[in-house]
């Protein structure tokens, strides 16, 4: 038989996100960001969590052609545009819409002889990743417009610090003056934006790591926010072992037993996705009761403290995160994010 660890994700919690997105922006249309292997949910779950979705965006061409294949009719939105002039090509076979955050971008289209493409045009408003200068976007967006490959150019910018109070007022600032009286469509909020920030919600929102029911607030849980986790990691107790004072447990014994003692272990590890620095103290699920992991996390087996726990024993199952064991303290604990976590296990 195989190992008992496994991730398994619900399609009524990702819709149910999906509808949280929605009720906190009731005027925008909702772009479902899909990136990374739907955060390490797998994109044909994407595809039916979300189908009330208005669009799908990633950056992978290769998945957006599997979205297609999946069945997928909606818009595609690439976040981080093509990355050669083939990809223009496949947007106009596909009806992908392409970012375009740099001046090779715009020669790529120049050069298409293909089916036209919408664009988005990506500003930098303080980011300083992607993006024009916000001073030329006007320019910018008129030469794009120009381009007969080119059907329509929208506009968008990316907000670095939404999840902190102010954390966006310059960059949106500096978004509406550069787009004032600009035609198009605009995109603004990301998960953080969508539930703080109603200002940045515009024409469409791009939530991310709210889908799958993590927080993007360092100070607020995905359950007070109202979202479900989609995600969980599961697993079982293989073995046990009794220890007495100064015994020490895995690796590097960087555990040892203060007194008497029962641990489990379970068959997880680094290499099924869970974080190896992930210290003492983390918190998991045992048969219903949440205890705490002991000692260092091994590449596929980890040991968990069975104190108040005199009955489990092998076969018990395990949750390492899901609904009862937010990933997001999982992720805490282990000084990461839970995106970090999800991604993890594609």
């Amino acid at each position: 038989m195989p190992r008992p660890v496994s991730a398994s994700v619900s399609l009524s919690a990702l819709a149910h996100n999906l509808a949280e997105a929605r009720r906190r922006a009731p005027g925008s249309r909702v772009w479902a960001v899909v990136k990374a292997h739907a955060y390490g949910h797998g994109l044909p779950a994407a595809i039916r969590g979300f189908t009330g979705a208005d669009g799908m965006a990633l950056l992978e061409f290769d998945n957006a052609r599997r979205l297609r294949a999946l069945g997928w009719r909606g818009p595609i939105l690439m976040l981080e545009g093509p990355f050669g002039p083939e990809d223009v090509a496949m947007a106009g076979e596909l009806g992908l819409s392409l970012v375009i955050h740099d001046a090779s971008q715009i020669e790529w289209l120049r050069a298409h002889e293909g089916k036209v493409v919408d664009v988005w045009l990506k500003l930098n408003t303080g980011m300083n990743r992607l993006g024009v200068d916000p001073d030329t976007a006007a320019a910018t967006q008129r030469a794009l417009s120009m381009l007969p490959a080119v059907a329509t150019v929208s506009l968008l910018t990316h907000l670095s610090d939404a999840d902190r109070p102010g954390g966006a007022t310059a960059q949106l600032e500096r978004f509406d003056r550069a787009t004032l009286d600009l035609p198009g469509s605009r995109s603004v909020a990301n998960s953080a934006a969508l539930i703080d920030l109603p200002q940045t919600h515009r024409h469409w929102v791009r939530p991310g790591i709210m889908l799958y029911g993590s927080s993007p607030f360092a100070d607020r849980s995905a359950a007070s926010l109202g979202l479900r986790a989609a995600m969980s990691l599961r697993s079982e107790l293989i073995g046990t072992q009794t220890l007495k004072a100064g015994d020490t447990v895995g690796y590097g014994s960087a555990f040892t037993a203060s007194g008497p003692m029962r641990i489990g272990i379970v068959a997880c590890g680094y290499a099924d996705g869970y974080p190896r620095h992930a210290p003492t103290g983390t918190p998991v699920e045992v048969g219903g009761v949440r205890t705490r992991s002991v000692g260092r996390i091994s590449m596929d087996m980890m040991a968990v403290d069975l104190e108040n726990l005199p009955e489990a024993g092998v076969g018990t199952p395990v949750e390492l995160w899901g609904e009862r064991v937010s990933v997001d303290e999982v992720a805490a604990s282990a000084g990461t994010i839970g995106y970090e976590l999800l991604c993890a296990v594609a």
